[in-house]
């Protein structure tokens, strides 16, 4: 049953992840596309904001489809890991906790899932295996 969990963590996180990295990576699902992208980075101070841009959004788009197929699951997770609490400080701490006040409750529950799979692995179900 552990080995279920995991590949249900690691379906779930990885489509969600994969999904925003296409709407970030080629604009799909009403995303921005990479230049929208790299222009809300820019007005976050990142600087400079295209090469930024082009690694957080292939980050989200391949990250999420490694850890959906159990591939370099663990690599894959901290990198997430490292993407969603970058995000969190930048964008979502200053506004509290709760989501309904722009907070970094997604965000936490997303880190928290980054991290078990770092812990934990892909499981059995997985492409790459332990």
């Amino acid at each position: 049953m552990v080995d279920l969990g995991i590949l249900i963590l690691r379906l779930g996180i990885g489509v969600m992840f994969a999904a925003h990295g296409l709407q970030k990576v080629f604009g799909l699902f009403g995303g921005p596309g990479i230049k929208g992208f790299s222009q809300m980075l820019s007005g976050l101070g990142f600087t400079p904001a295209l090469p930024w841009a082009y690694l957080a959004a292939y980050t989200e788009l391949l990250g999420g489809i490694f850890l959906a197929a159990g591939m370099f699951t663990r690599a894959s997770a901290a990198l997430l890991l490292i993407l969603i609490v970058t995000a969190a400080l930048k964008v979502h701490l200053g506004k509290g906790f709760f989501l309904a006040n722009g907070g970094f409750e997604y965000t936490f529950v997303i880190a928290a899932v980054c991290l078990a799979l770092v812990l934990l692995g892909p499981g059995k179900f997985a492409l790459l295996g332990r």
